[in-house]
């Protein structure tokens, strides 16, 4: 599974692709303590203001940056 280092910056493809930027790392653990989802934090600018996602995957910021995707 790729990890993507805080300060990537990716294009995500789509209609309104503006450059963002992953300012953290969100896992989710089970009981047993093994990770079972990891989603990205990001960040970009619109209008003058920052706009934050919290439900980035690894295969947005992968696809965006022209890697490949990694189950």
């Amino acid at each position: 599974m790729n990890h993507y280092p805080i300060g990537t910056k990716f294009t995500p493809i789509g209609k309104h692709a503006t450059e963002c930027t992953v300012t953290d790392m969100l896992t989710t653990r089970n009981l047993a303590g093994e990770i079972v989802s990891i989603r990205y934090v990001a960040t970009h600018i619109f209008m003058g203001q920052t706009v934050t996602n919290r439900d980035i995957a690894a295969a947005t910021i992968a696809r965006g940056i022209g890697g490949e995707v990694q189950p």
